[in-house]
């Protein structure tokens, strides 16, 4: 896969759509933190050693070509700053990674399920990817990987404390799961924040779309593990995956209620998204993740037109600005973007709905 062909497919697997409960449940992912024993954390490292962390890495990717074939490597100082922020809104790197690409690279397997991170916060963070509710796969995927470069590299570890990392809050397994959720039913009936508040007592972490220092928008959010330390992985997963059953229990819920009691409110809410969605010459990124939650809903509920909830995820990562400004070849400004995502909007549906 070359350069120029990852930045331009519009399409990663966690995209696809076709994972238990992926009408609620958009992915699942697992991000494993680890750093070279003997080396400073990225944050503390000159550029020689930050250097020979890539050495290292280039070394194991060598010795073993068989197991990394379907990766290509992306050296983060080669793309340009909007080439780097497209790489945050396909959920490739961490938006960390923007500020600081200076000995910096991914990893990337060719259908973008996993992306092995160099030298961001930590000197290696394993993402491992899924569509729908598939902690477990995401997980093995992440720990088959982990366990081949754990052959050839020295980990940082503490028989006492686990893996060590550069924030103290990921020390322990050094593992982040998380589940990127669509829960426009406990928006709606106004549960949301009792729920997120309970939530946060049972160690759970709650945010945007983009991870950490995002806003949740359009009733999208990402819940995730936030003790890593005196917990096994497979603790982790467990106990995430039984509060997303009882959060998918909660949600269709709350789905059937709304059903129940205001089924023309709720197929009016939908058609006027889908009206507007459809129609719109101008689109603020913002009115479309809300818009696009009243559509999807009606979308599950069958209020509408049935859609591939492909082309519904693709939406999320092309109609972003760096996306779009990576389409039309040039730098734009704002009111221009908004006037082209309205246009993006506009096809994509026509082409869903006739389709």
């Amino acid at each position: 896969m070359t350069k120029q062909h990852f930045l331009d497919i519009q399409s990663s697997k966690w995209m696809e759509g076709t994972g238990p409960h992926s009408e609620i449940v958009l992915t699942s992912r697992v991000r494993m933190a680890r750093n070279l024993k003997e080396l400073p954390f990225p944050c503390l490292a000159e550029g020689e050693q930050r250097g020979k962390v890539l050495k290292e890495v280039n070394r194991v990717l060598d010795h073993k070509k068989e197991f990394f074939q379907l990766y290509s490597r992306v050296d983060l100082s080669k793309l340009t700053p909007l080439e780097r922020q497209l790489c945050v809104e396909k959920h490739i790197i961490s938006p960390q990674m923007v500020k600081d690409a200076k000995n910096s690279c991914v990893l990337l397997k060719n259908d973008e399920s996993v992306s092995i991170m160099i030298n961001e916060e930590d000197h290696i963070r394993i993402q491992s990817i899924f569509p729908g509710l598939q902690l477990e796969n995401a997980w093995k995927q992440g720990d088959d990987i982990d366990n081949v470069l754990e052959e050839d590299l020295d980990f940082a570890f503490n028989d006492q404390l686990g893996y060590l990392t550069s924030c103290p809050t990921n020390v322990g397994t050094g593992m982040r799961a998380s589940l990127m959720m669509h829960l426009p039913g406990l928006a709606i009936t106004k549960q949301i924040n009792r729920i997120l508040s309970a939530l946060y007592q049972v160690g759970m972490v709650v945010r945007g779309l983009y991870g950490e220092g995002t806003e949740v928008v359009g009733n999208i959010l990402q819940l995730s593990n936030q003790i890593t330390l005196g917990q096994t992985e497979r603790e982790i997963i467990r106990n995430l995956y039984g509060v997303a059953k009882q959060l998918l229990e909660q949600e269709e819920g709350a789905r059937q209620g709304l059903l129940n009691e205001c089924r023309e409110k709720l197929a009016d809410r939908a058609g006027r998204a889908y009206g507007i969605l459809s129609n719109a010459r101008i689109m603020s990124s913002l009115e479309a993740m809300q818009l696009f939650s009243d559509f999807r809903l009606g979308v599950d509920l069958g209020l509408l037109k049935p859609v591939d909830l492909k082309v519904l995820n693709q939406l999320l990562v092309i109609i972003s600005p760096a996306f779009i400004q990576k389409n039309e070849g040039k730098e734009l400004s704002d009111y221009d973007i908004d006037v082209s995502r309205a246009g993006i909007i506009r096809e994509k549906l026509a082409e869903a709905v006739q389709g």
